[in-house]
């Protein structure tokens, strides 16, 4: 079975894994009060910029549910944090090639499932716009960014708030 059927979950179809677009990604059911566990303490790492702990957090959630919309909020801000990951180590291209995965899955997840961020108390909309901002910002300032690590970390301070 492929495909979404009528409650937006993915067709599986090989065990311990899921259809997400045209790949196969990775499936390891767990009960809706862990993920929603997982996404809290996903956030709050984020908050307190522990970006790297925040992406290693939030991937129970992301391979824990078959629902696309649920699938592309996390994946989402896992690339979200795993932007910031590369901001802070200094690398423009890693921060600009996550973010706009983030930009991607964030907007997937408003297009299938408007209420995902509402359920969960995140402007998904706003966060996308903030995610614009951010991306504008380090796409403008390349060059400058090559060759000076420390407006790397000043942009890593200026991660947009998820909530």
């Amino acid at each position: 079975m492929t495909g979404l059927d009528e409650a937006g979950r993915a067709g599986i179809d090989k065990p311990g894994t899921i259809m997400q677009g045209e790949r196969r990604k990775a499936y390891r059911p767990i009960p809706p009060e862990r993920r929603r566990d997982a996404l809290e303490a996903g956030i709050a790492a984020y908050e307190r910029g522990d970006f790297f702990e925040a992406h290693e957090l939030l991937e129970p959630a992301w391979m824990g549910t078959s629902n696309q919309a649920e699938r592309a909020l996390y994946q989402g801000l896992i690339k979200l944090a795993a932007g910031y990951v590369h901001a802070v180590r200094g690398n423009p291209v890693g921060m600009t090639r996550n973010l706009e995965g983030a930009r991607r899955y964030l907007a997937t997840s408003v297009q299938l499932g408007p209420s995902w961020g509402t359920q969960t108390g995140i402007d998904l909309r706003a966060l996308v716009n903030e995610v614009d901002v951010r991306l504008a910002s380090v796409r403008s300032a390349v060059a400058h960014l090559n060759s000076n690590r420390a407006t790397m970390l000043d942009l890593a301070e200026a991660a947009p708030r998820i909530r």
